[in-house]
């Protein structure tokens, strides 16, 4: 019986009886008898496979001729290992010495503390007794802002190599040339800055040499402190320890979280120093009497020609004074606030219930109602939750993957990664997108429909499965309700008739359906390129529709996951930070419910749902609201037609800003109260796989910053609200009192676990990450199929306009910016704004890359420099959100989606020309 079947087998080493379990390896098993064994090309970190190509961690099996590498070889039954005899020490030591004696002198590597020299020093080799090969000698490369190259110290481990292609899924690094002249390379032997190179870092971590190392002053040496916290980025939720000496983070490495296993991208790596940026906020501003409140240019370097310095009691008493003013005035609906997706659960529950009891109104939101705010309404409408049904793990154990209207290589980049990984196992990978992207390597179907053509080509897909006969009819039996609906509904979309609608071909249509119907596990990923439109909820619907159809929902392998943006938007929402929703998804306008949170907080509560991000700033123009206080937001970067938005603050009676830079928002506020950054908090998050994981603080706030958890406690205070919180951890206490979510879930188990899925119904059980196997949480327990047309867009091209505009982000930034744009490295990789665009629509206005050319909507322009890039179709313009010399929110269109509320940020007529500048050069 092989090993691989067997729960354990019991063989001797070293003179020892020891138990191995399944797949373990003898160096496994060595390690866990403290028993050291030495290896340069094996890793420990997850995921890496053996290789056993550098013959360091050779021993000795009684009956055997030649020596076994120990962390290729599984023990079996009754094998007897030896590591220690002379031929397997002897065998070894020779291993390193060769390595060695092509290696430069130790004070001239990179880094003399290496991996590769504490294994030679523990064999007594500090020099070679051999002669250096004669090999061709490698200039260093230093062209990469995060990554210097050295490739005189390297000892074709492979270790690089398996860490770029098999764990991160870049195929980036190689090896090319032979027997001596073997060298690694970047892509077409490139230099690493002039590469594909994602700066994922996996590689650096990887090196046991210094061949790979960070950049001079990326990693500092001289740690004295580590803490575990988790990423402030994006919702994948990587878990990541802070390399720290004193009061700074000298570096960052991946932890093996749950979400990551260990690895990290280019933000979560190197986008730390932020924190450390001169623009910090460190003491309270008020705004000058002098400075009208739509004067906002202002150097955030030097805020002191538009704000005075203010003492915390100063700037506390103004800004509850200036609510307590209007709401008296005008009553709480008068009032709103912006809260945050970046801070934690804590922070956002405090903010909600403020604005719920402080303001007296439910007029509180946050970025996700400009995320999947329609996702979320369609989940709800159809089965009764407004999460994930399965973690984006759940690839690994599914036949087909399906990834629509997402780039997650760009948005979620280690979510990607096991995406590439599941489908170089044998997983089908179907994209399905307008613009290529770099998941279309490792696909098998790559779909890029027109823009907003996704109800088009999705009802074509359920007309095709349902034409011919491939649905789960005893799944829909047991599971679902309207399916006869459905049916008929599906008829009339033909993929002969949708092609001419979505630019599919009828073939390709049916052989994706087929493909997703036939599989036994599919699961579907979908990002805002499928939100963020009118018909953001209908789509979801759709994609909803289709899980339901094909039963996909459930089972291991299977489900329906929106990948969410912010590392903490899942949790702002689940908490309570929308307008419609009190904490657990709890309506604000059940009776019953408002009732049950009545007697939880002792106050009353308003009935009526709030208003949501537009809307606010709609009801600020029509002189409806009149005061806000926003907290980590930046909606004059992120809100749709900036414009419009900027009028609307400028317009407040009365603004609080709580942030840690002076943002774009910022500027228009009559208060800014300086906020601590995430290394600077405790307190919980959760990802986008409904993962609750606890973040631990690394640093103090620089200056008289305080606690964003601290500030909020005070405001409410002084707006007679008697808050008494020992710290987040009372906080999570009383969430734990009103979210049967996370009842089973207590802090001394996050602080012992480190992470926990939610549903968790005790103490004592595990979270739940794939839900919904038996039924839903609706009324009958079932998921509801529903019925869609195709909407157009708000605003088709015409004559006049007749290109697409669309939105979205870089790898290299987040948001809007305020953070990765004030990171050294992150800014240095994409330092300007850059319009994307075909060739076919450069050469139209004459104009090459790096020409500035002009962008204009009907809502206003701007001057941005080009880009040429084929993955873009004709037709198309994509710019990135996060530079505010170009603020591509100026464009976009504040149209919403009926049921999410959500804007059509994806989606505008726009037109282009190269700018006169360029002409007259």
């Amino acid at each position: 019986m092989s090993m691989d079947r067997q729960t354990s087998v019991r063989f001797i080493l070293d003179g020892q009886t020891v138990t191995a379990q399944a797949g373990e390896t003898i160096w496994q098993v060595a390690k866990k008898q403290n028993i050291a064994i030495p290896h340069l090309c094996y890793s420990e970190a997850p995921t890496y496979r053996s290789d056993g190509n550098c013959r360091a961690c050779m021993v000795e099996i009684d009956g055997e001729r030649t020596l076994a590498a120990s962390c290729m070889r599984k023990p079996t039954e009754g094998m007897t290992v030896q590591t220690t005899t002379e031929r397997a020490l002897g065998a070894r030591k020779m291993v390193l010495e060769l390595l060695l004696a092509d290696q430069p002198g130790r004070a001239d590597t990179p880094e003399p503390e290496c991996h590769f020299r504490a294994t030679a020093d523990q064999v007594g080799l500090a020099v070679s007794r051999m002669p250096p090969r004669e090999m061709t000698t490698l200039p260093p490369d230093g062209s990469h802002p995060a990554i210097d190259v050295a490739l005189d110290t390297c000892i074709l481990c492979g270790l690089c190599v398996r860490a770029c292609r098999e764990v991160q899924g870049n195929d980036v690094i190689g090896i090319a040339g032979h027997g001596a002249n073997a060298r690694i390379v970047f892509d077409f032997d490139d230099p690493m800055g002039n590469s594909t190179c994602v700066g994922c870092g996996e590689c650096v971590q990887a090196c046991p040499t210094g061949a790979l190392t960070p950049s001079a002053g990326v990693m500092k040496a001289g740690t004295n402190r580590h803490v575990d916290s988790v990423c402030p980025y994006c919702g994948v939720g990587c878990q990541l320890t802070y390399h720290i000496k004193d009061k700074e983070i000298l570096h960052v490495e991946g932890r093996d979280g749950p979400a990551n296993r260990g690895r990290l991208c280019v933000k979560g790596r190197y986008g730390y120093d932020y924190v450390a940026h001169p623009h910090r906020l460190t003491v309270p501003l008020v705004r000058r009497t002098d400075v009208a409140s739509d004067d906002v240019n202002v150097n955030p370097a030097d805020p002191y020609t538009h704000f005075r310095e203010a003492s915390w009691d100063e700037a506390l008493d103004r800004a509850a004074n200036g609510f307590r003013k209007i709401r008296e005035a005008h009553g709480g609906g008068a009032l709103a606030g912006f809260g945050s997706a970046k801070g934690s659960n804590e922070e956002a529950y405090l903010f909600q219930k403020l604005v719920r009891i402080g303001f007296g109104s439910n007029n509180v939101d946050h970025c996700t109602r400009l995320c999947h705010a329609s996702s979320v309404a369609a989940l709800m409408e159809t089965i009764g939750s407004g999460a994930v049904t399965a973690p984006f793990s759940a690839a690994s154990d599914a036949d087909v993957i399906v990834v629509i209207g997402a780039n997650p290589a760009i948005n979620h980049p280690v979510a990607a990664t096991f995406i590439k990984n599941a489908a170089r196992n044998g997983a089908t990978l179907i994209v399905i997108d307008p613009r290529w992207q770099s998941l279309a390597l490792d696909a098998t179907y790559v779909l890029q429909q027109k823009y907003s053509s996704d109800v088009a080509l999705l009802n074509a897909m359920m007309h095709v499965i349902v034409d011919e006969g491939l649905q789960n009819d005893a799944y829909i039996r047991d599971h679902t309700e309207a399916f006869e609906e459905l049916a008929a509904h599906v008829k009339t979309f033909s993929p002969e008739k949708m092609a001419k609608v979505c630019g599919i071909e009828a073939d390709v249509i049916r052989a994706t359906a087929r493909t997703y119907a036939t599989a036994e596990r599919a699961i579907i990923f979908w990002g805002m390129g499928i939100s963020q439109h009118v018909h953001g909820t209908d789509n979801a619907r759709c994609l909803i529709s289709l899980a339901l159809l094909c039963g996909h929902v459930g089972r291991p392998g299977t489900g329906l996951h929106p990948l969410r943006g912010q590392n903490n938007v899942q949790g702002a929402s689940d908490v309570g930070l929308i307008p419609m929703f009190y904490p657990d998804y709890q309506s604000v306008a059940d009776p019953e419910v408002r009732a049950q949170f009545q007697k939880y907080w002792g106050v009353e509560l308003d009935p009526s749902p709030g208003l949501t991000v537009v809307e606010i700033t709609d009801a600020i123009h029509k002189d409806e609201i009149k005061g806000m206080y926003i907290m980590g937001e930046n909606p004059a970067m992120s809100d749709p037609n900036l414009s419009h938005v900027r009028a609307a603050l400028a317009r407040l009676e009365h603004l609080v800003v709580q942030d840690i830079f002076l943002t774009e928002t910022a500027a228009y506020a009559d208060v800014i109260l300086p906020a601590s950054a995430f290394p600077e908090k405790t307190g919980t998050f959760i990802n986008t796989d409904r993962r609750v994981q606890l973040g631990h603080r690394a640093l103090a706030p620089p200056g008289n910053a305080r606690q964003d958890l601290d500030i909020i406690i005070e405001i409410a205070r002084r707006m007679g609200l008697m808050w008494h919180y020992a710290g987040p951890e009372d906080v999570f206490n009383e969430m734990r009192g009103c979210m049967p979510s996370i009842k089973g879930i207590t802090w001394k188990r996050l602080e012992r676990e480190g992470a926990v899925t939610y549903p968790c119904d005790d103490e004592f059980s595990p979270g739940q990450e794939i839900i919904f196997g038996e039924s839903f949480p609706t009324p009958s327990g079932r998921g509801k199929f529903v019925l869609c047309d195709i909407v157009p867009p708000d605003e088709a091209p015409n004559a006049k306009f007749p290109l697409i505009l669309t939105t979205g982000r870089v790898l290299e930034h987040w948001h809007t910016g305020a953070m990765t744009r004030r990171s050294e490295v992150l800014d240095q990789l994409e330092p300007e704004a850059l319009a994307s665009l075909s060739p076919t629509d450069l050469d139209t206005i004459n104009a090459s890359e790096g020409d500035m050319i002009r962008v204009e909507t009907r809502r206003g322009a701007i001057d941005i420099k080009a880009r040429l890039d084929s993955s873009v179709p004709p037709g198309v313009v994509f710019i990135p959100f996060c530079f505010a010399e170009a603020a591509a929110n100026l464009l976009t269109n504040d149209a919403l989606d009926p049921i999410g509320k959500i804007a059509e940020v994806k989606f505008c007529a726009v037109r282009i020309k190269k700018t006169v500048q360029n002409a007259v050069e």
